[in-house]
């Protein structure tokens, strides 16, 4: 029997605080929370590459043109970013029987791949610089601009980030190491105005592609956490977790499976858990409820859970095969 809980809904929603793998009642809180975060880190990054742009057309600097147009491009990824987390607002339907969460992974993709793309600009910007160095005006104005555009970005990569983990979405984490890289790409364009300050102006693009490494290597360390959501990657620790609160059901005699996936930022899991075989199909039932109640409430990152009841002796994936059917299902099918 499985049990895919419709308890009262205060069960959860009273539960609703936040933890490092994600939250309880993600329909209303995290996704809010997630808006709520694109919409004033948009408003930031905005803000700061309208006045950087007013410096670029005093100064002609085209290091600090390049660090707008990233600043442009990181506050325009929360487009899709925000489009992700309205569309996970729609109900289940029979097409999309979990849901709409997924787009929240395909828009943390795009976000890598933005990134990738300033790090592609910032490296063909450096290059340019060394092959044809440009006389640079007001250096002054170019060094308070990088270093507002460093402070917008790093603070909306604090928000960003912070947000992200507390509702454990990849998405949004990656958009503020994007962030993160925008800002760093600041701080070359001011180490570059320094250096052509002291008599260096090579100093600029040698930092230009010191800081495409940094960005790159954010956009490998991004990459894996968002292609690992949407392979249903998580933490081990979640399933060594669920099988603790579990076992605390003297109930249940083995825990013969435990999946957990993410869809966006919700953490769903499914479990096997065997009893006496001597049961009745209520009694199974209400130590279904009983299990799937511990771990919402023992566990506060779950979203939901699917409790699969076997009996003892038979419990398992394999005992759920077709007979000669082996060689055409995998070893997951199940009844």
């Amino acid at each position: 029997m499985g049990l895919k809980g419709h308890e009262p809904e205060h069960s959860e929603k009273e539960h609703s605080h936040s933890h490092v793998h994600g939250v309880v009642d993600p329909e209303i809180i995290s996704t809010d929370k997630g808006l709520y975060a694109v919409k004033w880190s948009f408003a930031g990054l905005m803000l700061t590459a309208l006045f950087q742009i007013f410096v670029v057309w005093a100064s002609g600097s085209v290091a600090l043109f390049a660090d707008t147009i990233h600043n442009f491009g990181d506050a325009a990824t929360a487009i899709p970013l925000g489009f992700a987390f309205l569309l996970s607002r729609k109900n289940p339907n029979k097409r999309f029987t979990y849901g709409y969460g997924r787009a929240e992974d395909l828009a943390g993709l795009l976000i890598v791949f933005l990134i990738f793309i300033s790090a592609v600009v910032a490296a063909y910007e450096s290059v340019q610089r060394l092959l044809a160095p440009q006389t640079v005006d007001y250096l002054w104005a170019v060094a308070t601009a990088s270093i507002i555009g460093f402070l917008g970005n790093e603070l909306v990569a604090k928000f960003r980030i912070k947000v992200g983990k507390e509702i454990g979405s990849a998405a949004l984490i990656a958009d503020g190491y994007h962030a993160r890289a925008d800002g760093f790409t600041s701080l070359a364009v001011l180490l570059g105005a320094l250096g052509i300050w002291f008599g260096y102006p090579l100093a600029d693009p040698v930092i230009g592609l010191l800081i495409t490494v940094a960005i790159l290597r954010i956009v490998l360390e991004t990459g894996k956490s968002v292609i690992s959501r949407m392979m249903d990657g998580v933490d081990p620790q979640i399933v060594d977790d669920i099988r603790q609160v579990i076992s605390q059901v003297k109930e249940v005699k083995d825990i013969t499976e435990v999946r957990v996936r993410w869809i966006g930022h919700r953490l769903y899991a499914e479990v096997n858990i065997a009893v006496e075989s001597g049961l009745s199909v209520k009694e199974g039932h209400e130590i279904a409820v009983n299990v799937r109640h511990r771990m919402l409430h023992g566990l506060n990152y779950l979203s939901n859970a699917v409790v699969h009841v076997d009996p003892l002796g038979a419990s398992g994936e394999n005992f759920h095969r077709l007979p000669g059917h082996d060689s055409e299902i995998s070893p997951t099918d199940s009844h």
